[in-house]
């Protein structure tokens, strides 16, 4: 007996036609005719008062149907409708959007009276589902602007499969390394390389290649000659003794240190020029020397080190950025090392001064980054219109009509740093975080020519359901016009997007993700978006953070325990509940301790210590969420070597080995969930060293996929290969460019100058705070 529920669905429409799919539906559906016409119907009845209806709805529906008729349940029209993602019911029709496939989406109507269903395509489905906004297009409105940046891809490199959304890089380097081998009689590819190789430079004097050579094959002429020359050169003589001959020949410093590093990056060179693959392409790029200066964008909420988690739109992102740029320095470094450079990486993280600071650093320009040699907080303005500066923290849903001057002000203030800093005058990289930051990244990557990093942390729409099509009711106080139409932009400008999981981009069987909720939507009265950010985008790539190294380590390591911090937890652990800090209390010292956080926490070094301390006893850690983005909590406390019991329902799936190095739970099961656990410290009881086990699995888990060293390396490795790949597909990009920078001309900046500047208020005596409490809306769905 076959049944088609939503795992085993999608691998059997994956590929299929949806004409070929609606044929075998239809002959179900007169099958089972009468219990198919209920259905609809009922959704005719349902959609009176909700015309929108959730999957869940659907779900529930078809299982009332199938109730007494198995057979049903076997049939393509069952399996296909439990890959609805929503019921529209609207002009006497049921229109139904399917998501066969992660990332495959198809729209069907069905009429309940003769039980007729047709295929729409996605801007037919759209306008559909606009007559529930309230805003119908009025009967004169013959056109709405249908944006599709589809059209702009046909012809670029694509991902096909669902399981490699996500590996973009690998993509790229086996498309680019392919290309590198075609039509060798103008070139190819070959001759993009080797011009690229010549853009190297650094403090003026030029990197890797000086003028000498002229073309890829005097490249490969000129590395045959130096191999030979190398041959009785011992590996570990230093470049500079070898500098000058190999100038006469035309080169430069910067293929290694040694020059046993430099013959192995020139044999890499000579394997891309004469046999190239993606392997080989990967580990040169890794190694050029093009990477000096990197601006990391982040204008909203409290930007600083200290005193400043908790405050408004302050939290998860700021200790991400801080702990982020600390990899990236040292990663920098060690390259530049190896390089053979006398070079000190500039790491710039671009925020907002705040002159009425509340007691934090905000009001200061510049701010050196702890646990660093060269990182720092550079603070800019925003400015009023008039020229004013903004006194006092606004919320992220207020800042748009500041970045376009934020960006340009920004600009002159990096450039200034970098010239007085002796690093030339742009920088060679630029990350953008949020939808703010990603704007203007957007912005000042174009004028500057810059290689663009998008981090997105959250994306708005998919926190609040009806942020697109009722937007406008919801405009006037949190603007997400500007906000989606900002996300449409910056994401298809970028160069590349990093996230910290494969649902974030793409979601789960039965979860769309993040980004892919935004390939086709509709905001009434403005546009309609039929193709726009696609999950099959080489652009994306899965780059996972890790746990702060210098506070979330093993239980094990004796030496480093914060024993300070003891007596406080202690009485935490087991004194009586505190009001917004402990719920309950532990009696019984000597059995171990199962616990998960109930409010967010501020001390991170305190956490750490938590963690370990937990794991002293050989309890668990458990997060049971209906949702989880990424899943922070979870890696830092198996980091510290404590069992960890986690919901499947996001990140944590992808970052736990179910029965290796942790647990996933069902949160909507919570009998079964309490049933592992339970079955787990049984074990635990008869063997001593199950847990011992578990915990060493965490471990090895987190050190081997989820740190901040691996994260460095792989944007490191990203930023050069896309740096490459914008190189040589310059051209190709500049008709999407110019369609961008229309959409941002048309409709972005329309309706930034319907938002309101904030009125300038003077800093209030004793510490007071003009902020609002109601930041941001009521939730939709429970994610927050």
């Amino acid at each position: 007996m076959r049944c088609y529920m939503r795992g085993s669905s999608s691998s059997r429409y994956r590929d299929v036609k949806i004409d070929d799919i609606l044929e075998a539906v239809g002959k179900d559906t007169s099958q089972f005719a009468d219990q198919y016409r209920a259905l609809f119907s009922r959704f005719l009845d349902l959609g009176k008062a909700t015309p929108l209806l959730l999957p869940h709805i659907l779900k529930e529906e078809l299982e009332k149907i199938a109730e007494s008729n198995k057979q049903l349940q076997e049939g393509p029209a069952y399996a296909l409708l439990l890959t609805g993602q929503e019921v529209i019911v609207t002009q006497g029709l049921v229109a139904i959007a399917l998501r066969p496939d992660i990332g495959v989406w198809k729209y069907i109507t069905v009429n309940p009276s003769d039980m007729k269903i047709e295929t729409v395509t996605a801007s037919k489905y759209l306008g559909l589902k606009e007559n529930l906004s309230g805003q119908p297009l009025k009967a004169d409105e013959k056109y709405v602007l249908e944006v599709d940046l589809g059209a702009f891809r046909r012809g670029l490199p694509r991902m096909k499969r669902t399981r490699t959304i996500g590996q973009g890089v690998e993509f790229m380097n086996r498309h680019l390394s392919s290309s590198l081998s075609r039509d060798p009689a103008h070139g190819g590819i070959n001759g993009s390389l080797f011009q690229y190789l010549t853009t190297f430079s650094w403090a003026g004097s030029p990197l890797m290649l000086n003028g000498k050579l002229k073309d890829h094959q005097e490249l490969w002429q000129a590395l045959v000659k130096v191999e030979k020359m190398f041959a009785t050169v011992p590996d570990e003589t230093p470049y500079s003794e070898v500098e000058d001959e190999l100038q006469q020949v035309g080169f430069e410093p910067g293929w290694g240190d040694t020059v046993g590093r430099a013959k192995d990056t020139m044999d890499l060179a000579l394997n891309l020029l004469e046999a190239p693959d993606s392997v080989t392409l990967a580990e040169f790029l890794s190694r050029t020397p093009n990477m000096f200066n990197v601006v990391i964008l982040s204008p909203h909420g409290y930007f600083g080190q200290k005193d400043v988690l908790g405050k408004p739109d302050t939290g998860g992102q700021i200790v991400y950025i801080l702990d982020q740029v600390r990899a990236l320095e040292k990663e920098m470094r060690k390259r530049i090392a190896q390089q053979g450079l006398d070079v000190v990486p500039q790491i710039l993280v671009v925020t907002r001064l705040i002159p009425d600071a509340k007691g934090t650093t905000c009001n200061q320009r510049l701010e050196k980054i702890n646990g660093t040699t060269n990182a720092q907080i550079l603070r800019v303005p925003f400015r009023q219109q008039n020229g004013e500066v903004l006194q006092q923290w606004i919320s992220r849903f207020e800042v748009w009509p500041y970045l376009e001057r934020f960006a340009s002000d920004a600009a002159r203030a990096i450039k200034a740093e970098l010239v007085t800093a002796g690093h030339g005058d742009t920088p060679d990289f630029i990350i953008g975080n949020y939808s703010d930051g990603n704007l203007v990244a957007s912005l000042m990557s174009h004028t500057l020519g810059v290689t663009q990093c998008n981090i997105a942390h959250a994306l708005e729409k998919t926190k609040y359901n009806d942020a697109d099509i009722n937007w406008k009711a919801m405009d006037d106080k949190y603007h997400f016009g500007c906000q989606l139409t900002a996300d449409l932009i910056a994401m298809n400008t970028a160069d590349f997007i990093i996230t910290s999981t494969y649902q974030e981009i793409a979601g789960q069987q039965e979860h769309v993700g993040q980004y892919e909720s935004h390939n086709a939507f509709t905001m009434p009265g403005l546009y309609r978006v039929t193709s726009g950010i696609d999950v099959f985008d080489p652009k994306f790539n899965i780059v996972s953070p890790g746990a702060d190294p210098d506070v979330y380590f093993p239980y094990t390591q004796a030496d480093r325990r914060l024993t300070k911090f003891h007596p406080e937890l202690k009485d935490l652990l087991f004194g009586g509940p505190e009001k917004g800090k402990s719920v309950g209390q532990l009696k019984n010292k000597d059995k171990p301790i199962i616990f998960r956080w109930l409010v967010a926490q501020k001390d991170p070094v305190r956490n750490g210590e938590m963690y370990r301390m937990i794991a002293d006893t050989g309890g668990a850690f458990v997060q049971p969420a209906l949702y989880e983005a990424f899943g922070l909590t979870v890696v830092e406390a198996m980091t510290c070597g404590l069992v960890t019991f986690a919901t499947d329902k996001g990140g944590p799936a992808e970052i736990i080995e179910q029965n290796k190095s942790g647990f996933n739970i069902d949160p909507y099961h919570g009998e079964a969930a309490a049933d592992l656990m339970a079955d787990f410290f049984e074990k635990c009881a008869k063997d001593s060293n199950h847990w011992r086990e578990m915990s060493d699995g965490a471990i090895e888990r987190i050190q081997s996929h989820f740190t901040w060293k691996i994260y460095a390396e792989r944007l490191m490795t990203l930023s050069r290969v896309y740096s490459f790949w914008k190189y040589v597909t310059t051209l190709d990009r500049t008709e999407s460019r110019r369609y961008l920078e229309m959409l941002y001309h048309t409709k972005l900046r329309p309706l930034i100058g319907r938002v309101p500047e904030a009125v300038n208020q003077q800093p209030l005596q004793n510490g007071g705070s003009h902020m609002s409490e109601d930041v941001d809306p009521p939730l939709q769905n429970g994610v927050s």
